[in-house]
């Protein structure tokens, strides 16, 4: 595998799956040539585990907020519980919030609540919003539209994998399209398409891991170290070589995620 530096923009370094592993699991990443991940906070009470995993390793940046199918279950985020968090030095995105309408639509009003928290406090942060959209296309492309029109924000979409017309309304405002390990499944077609006609300053790459991880992986437990396998499929869709691709995305990662810029 190649060594060309890349971003894992989106991982979740303090789910069970990584535990008394995670020393192995950056020096892997690292060796595989990715020298950069964020770590995902998807419920509040979680993050001062996963802000610890970030302060351990210089490699590491993180996010928190709270995933759309725990809403139900959990307090809801204010707008000054985030910001306060964002005060951290390697605290660089405000998510994962967003819709998942596939699991846990019967809760889909107090998503869309916590959708718009979490925008005003990426709005007021200047920090990027981090959206998991699932089964909600035209709920997330409307209030995404309407609330950028309230007060611009930045945005990437993460492990982008939704319709051509929920890409065009996130590209329309600006937004990145993140790439993960679905992207290189064999019959994802239809989503390498998407990937290809959106233009390359608006790509990021990740692995989401512990879960989806790329072929030649797939069906296994993911990690970081993985975002090159994704990358190489990324590059092909774009024509480039790795190298070319990876420094593509890697400055991509850097205007976005402006706290963690190398």
């Amino acid at each position: 595998m190649t060594q060309s530096p890349i971003t894992d923009a989106h991982c979740h370094l303090d789910f069970p799956d990584f535990d008394d592993e995670r020393d192995d699991i950056i020096a892997r990443a690292m060796a595989a040539g990715v020298t950069r991940m964020v770590t995902i906070c998807t419920k509040l009470k979680n993050e001062p585990a996963v802000r610890a995993i970030a302060e351990s390793y210089d490699q590491v940046f993180y996010a928190a907020g709270t995933h759309p199918m725990s809403v139900a279950d959990e307090p809801l985020a204010s707008v000054d519980e985030l910001i306060a968090l964002a005060q951290h030095p390697k605290f660089v995105g405000i998510g994962e919030t967003g819709l998942d309408y596939h699991y846990t639509a019967e809760s889909k009003d107090i998503q869309q609540t916590s959708l718009r928290i979490h925008i005003a406090a990426a709005r007021e942060t200047r920090l990027p919003l981090i959206i998991h959209a699932r089964d909600a296309d035209d709920d997330m492309a409307r209030i995404l539209t309407e609330e950028y029109r309230n007060g611009a924000f930045t945005c990437v979409m993460h492990c982008f994998s939704s319709s051509a017309g929920l890409a065009r309304a996130a590209l329309d405002l600006d937004f990145y399209l993140s790439m993960s390990g679905i992207a290189a499944f064999p019959k994802s077609k239809d989503l390498r398409d998407i990937f290809a006609s959106a233009p390359l300053d608006r790509i990021l790459v990740e692995t989401d891991s512990p879960y989806l991880a790329p072929p030649p992986h797939r069906g296994r437990r993911n990690e970081p170290a993985y975002t090159a396998h994704t990358a190489a499929v990324g590059a092909e869709i774009f024509g480039l070589d790795y190298a070319d691709f990876a420094a593509a995305t890697n400055e991509n990662f850097d205007r976005l995620f402006w706290k963690a810029a190398s």
